[in-house]
């Protein structure tokens, strides 16, 4: 059963009092979250080094219209794993919909961003497997996917032994270097919310994320071979994809193509904007998403 937390262990959550931290225990370790609102489930998947912390300005927006549910995976934020945790696209997915059965969601919709968008189509994909309609709607934020060369040499190289070693004697120690890859995330780096660099270095000093996120790329070229597979079985959900014109982590060109995947899809795009609209621009990416989530949910 879920457990609330009396004294969080971090100061990274939304100051409201209606958002509570509570922990689950999963086969393959424990998995935290952040819950929030009433109305009908959303849960919102973080992406590579990304976890709850990410949606701290969607959360609030969001409250008023569905029951929020904002995991770390685990390995990633603050959510501990077991020791050799399968971190491919799949079995992080059917962790996600063990977290699902665990609380008795009977419907939810579900909202993934990057490699988050990778598993939320993955989880969608198993959901049409099982000939289940739990889950309702899809809104992908720059997922992943097979048609954007971002990352295509770059994730595989650092999760080499080669490249995981300059990693960890480079990115992993210094402190220093933290900006660079968020800024390479932003559009516009003057928009970087002031708390973000140490709210993402939290889970590197309590969870060993990094070492996590270095397991995830490892299986990066087959992870994306299996989205690939996996995007006709998903065509059917009502889908919503919000993309950065600007984004250098996965590429805005590869939205089109990814888009003619399904058969009831909205594309909207935010102009000059990176990889992380829901910080770099919230009071447009939340409007965008309410919109969405209250109008008509059929399929």
């Amino acid at each position: 059963m879920p457990t609330e937390t009396q004294d969080p262990e971090e100061k990274f959550i939304p100051a409201k009092e209606a958002v509570e931290e509570q922990w689950l225990d999963l086969p393959d370790g424990r998995m935290r979250y952040l819950k929030a609102g009433s109305g009908p489930a959303l849960i919102l998947v973080h992406g590579l080094m990304g976890y709850s912390f990410s949606w701290r300005f969607t959360i609030p927006a969001l409250a008023p219209h569905a029951t929020v549910y904002a995991i770390d995976n685990l390995g990633a934020g603050l959510s501990p794993a077991k020791p050799g945790i399968d971190c491919r696209l799949r079995p992080t997915a059917e962790r996600l919909l063990q977290f699902v059965d665990a609380l008795g969601i009977p419907q939810f919709d579900l909202l993934g961003t990057s490699h988050g968008g990778g598993v939320a189509i993955m989880t969608a994909a198993i959901c049409a497997e099982q000939k289940t309609s739990r889950l309702r709607r899809l809104v992908l934020v720059a997922p992943i996917n097979p048609w954007s060369p971002h990352g295509k040499m770059f994730a595989p190289f650092i999760g080499s032994p080669l490249g995981t070693l300059l990693f960890r004697n480079s990115i992993e120690r210094w402190r220093s270097l933290d900006y660079v890859w968020l800024a390479r995330l932003f559009g516009d780096v003057r928009k970087i919310p002031p708390d973000s660099l140490a709210g993402y270095r939290l889970p590197v000093i309590k969870n060993h994320a990094l070492g996590h996120a270095l397991h995830i790329v490892r299986n990066w070229t087959a992870d994306l071979a299996e989205l690939k597979a996996a995007l006709p079985k998903v065509r059917d959900y009502k889908t919503l994809l919000l993309w950065g014109t600007r984004d250098r982590a996965v590429d805005f060109q590869s939205a089109e193509p990814l888009r003619q995947n399904f058969r009831d899809v909205r594309l909207v795009a935010f102009t000059g904007v990176g990889h992380l609209p829901y910080e770099e621009v919230p009071e447009d990416f939340n409007r965008t998403l309410v919109n969405f989530l209250t109008g008509d949910g059929s399929r």
